[in-house]
């Protein structure tokens, strides 16, 4: 026999309406204990946040007014006796516990683990600031451990091309959120590592919840960055996220886009820099020859000097020669400032790349002004613009291929 439930035809609305009565009826008052996850309170002043233990997660809102009334002030990772009812939050067809009071037991299972392996390494001297190692200040190649789909990578590559396009990236794609992810990061240190060719490493990951920054507090993670004998950036999540790679890594930035902009100066200001360093030592070697001249004349004019003829003569040849020595030494001191600044100079020069297209390369953007690295980034007949050395040409594709 069919029942009148499985006849009737319900509207979305109408069954979860049902559903919301039901779950009412069956837990109007319930007690439930858990660790606080993703705890978040919006403008409004209410809180959402998610229950946890180790095989389930329950979604919770905290409203203003009880929040208000809270004894204490919740925390991520404190475990909690959370007291209310279970409803419907229909526009998402979701079930939550509306919680109504709260009770602190203790921190959570996830945050005393996290609190015991930073206590480890601590002890073990992983954090100790005299094995953090300072970062090149224009390395050639850069490391990337992070996902190769996220956000955190494109942020690092439009910061570096930005501001010092010649650079060259090496990105060792791993999964950064998941039970398989710590594994993949250690080996991914390790790999570069054995490379060899990056000066420096940034590994991390675009911000997200707890449970989704999980993988940079893994113990194997910390150690392969402490062992890696390139210096290491962690990058992980927002900046107010910190996690065990944080205190490991020789350098802690507090979202990918600023690991990026800590591994390159802008080339700009390295250009500054150098015509700083030369004008300081032109106006110092300046000075120096004024006071020097200037003490050559007082001598000169003196009284004892300016009587005995035989001796103003004598000491006239010894100043000569001490004018000699004063042009030979600043010349030479000179000569030896040039040396120091002369290869940042070249380094840039070479890094130039202005320089590449001299010698008969070109760049190609297309419609958008994206630079053009593959065949598959045009289609025929689209408009492409060609620079090279000296101006710019305007072309349109007739053929693409790959070789």
């Amino acid at each position: 026999m069919v029942s009148e439930v499985e006849t009737h035809l319900y509207t979305v609305s109408e069954l979860t309406a049902l559903i919301a009565r039901a779950l009412t009826r069956a837990f109007p008052r319930i007690r439930v204990e858990g660790e606080i996850t993703n705890w978040r309170v919006s403008p409004a002043g209410h809180a959402y946040f998610k229950l946890k233990d180790d095989q389930a997660l329950l979604s919770c809102v905290l409203f203003r007014s009880g929040l208000a009334r809270m004894g204490f002030a919740p925390v991520e990772g404190m475990r909690v006796v959370a007291r209310g009812a279970i409803d419907v939050y229909a526009p998402q067809g979701a079930y939550q516990l509306r919680v109504e009071a709260m009770e602190e037991t203790g921190l959570g299972d996830a945050h005393l683990a996290f609190l015991r392996l930073k206590a480890k390494l601590e002890r073990e001297g992983l954090f100790d600031p005299s094995r953090k190692r300072p970062i090149p200040p224009l390395p050639r190649c850069v490391g990337v451990v992070t996902s190769p789909t996220g956000a955190a990578i494109r942020d690092i590559l439009n910061v570096l091309h930005r501001r010092f396009a010649n650079v060259h990236v090496i990105l060792a794609p791993v999964r950064v959120q998941g039970r398989e992810a710590p594994a993949e990061i250690t080996e991914a240190i390790r790999r570069l590592n054995r490379l060899g060719t990056p000066e420096v490493l940034i590994v991390g990951r675009g911000g997200g919840s707890a449970e989704d920054l999980a993988a940079f507090n893994d113990e194997g993670v910390a150690r392969a960055i402490a062992a890696s004998a390139i210096p290491v950036i962690s990058a992980v999540g927002h900046e107010i996220d910190f996690s065990i790679a944080d205190f490991v890594a020789d350098l802690r930035a507090p979202t990918p886009s600023a690991a990026a902009e800590l591994v390159v100066q802008e080339q700009v200001a390295l250009q500054r820099q150098v015509r700083e360093l030369a004008e300081r030592l032109a106006r110092a070697a300046r000075g120096h020859l004024e006071r020097a001249t200037l003490r050559v004349d007082a001598l000169a004019s003196s009284y004892g000097l300016t009587q005995p003829l035989a001796r103003i003569e004598s000491l006239r040849e010894r100043v000569r020669a001490l004018t000699g020595a004063l042009v030979r030494g600043t010349r030479h001191a000179l000569t030896e400032a040039r040396g120091r600044w002369r290869p940042l100079e070249e380094a840039l020069r070479h890094l130039d790349p202005d320089r590449v297209l001299s010698r008969g390369y070109s760049v190609v953007t297309n419609e958008q002004g994206t630079i053009v690295r593959e065949a598959s980034q045009v289609e025929v007949g689209e408009a492409i613009q060609v620079r090279l050395h000296r101006g710019w040409l305007g072309a349109d594709v007739t053929g693409a291929g790959t070789p």
